[in-house]
């Protein structure tokens, strides 16, 4: 079965940690989105700190759209991986998820 990166971008005032209280909530929303789709995930991911770019101009903390965390799924297409992603907690709070296909390498 194909696997997919979703990568998350955006959403929420991300300058400091939030409050206590929004703290929780944030994680009840996100422990029950992994709950629906449970069995699809591969790898939960973690959240990721401060992104940088490293292009043919050099080095730059100028990121347009920053990530901030990816997750590993299984779906048997692209569509179902979308409609996995949909309700994740980034998209509620002004984000979005990217979703990739990972394509195997053969040796």
């Amino acid at each position: 079965m194909p696997k997919y990166l979703f990568i998350y971008h955006g959403g929420g005032d991300m300058s400091g940690p939030p409050p206590p209280e929004e703290q929780e909530a944030a994680m009840a929303a996100w422990g029950a989105w992994m709950d629906k789709i449970g069995p699809a995930i591969v790898d939960a991911g973690e959240p990721v700190g401060k992104s940088m770019k490293v292009g043919s101009d050099g080095v730059s903390d100028k990121v347009e759209n920053p990530a901030y965390g990816w997750t590993i799924v299984q779906a048997d297409t692209m569509e179902a991986a979308c409609a996995l992603a949909e309700g994740n907690p980034m998209i509620a709070d002004g984000g979005h998820v990217e979703v990739a296909e990972i394509m195997p390498i053969q040796m």
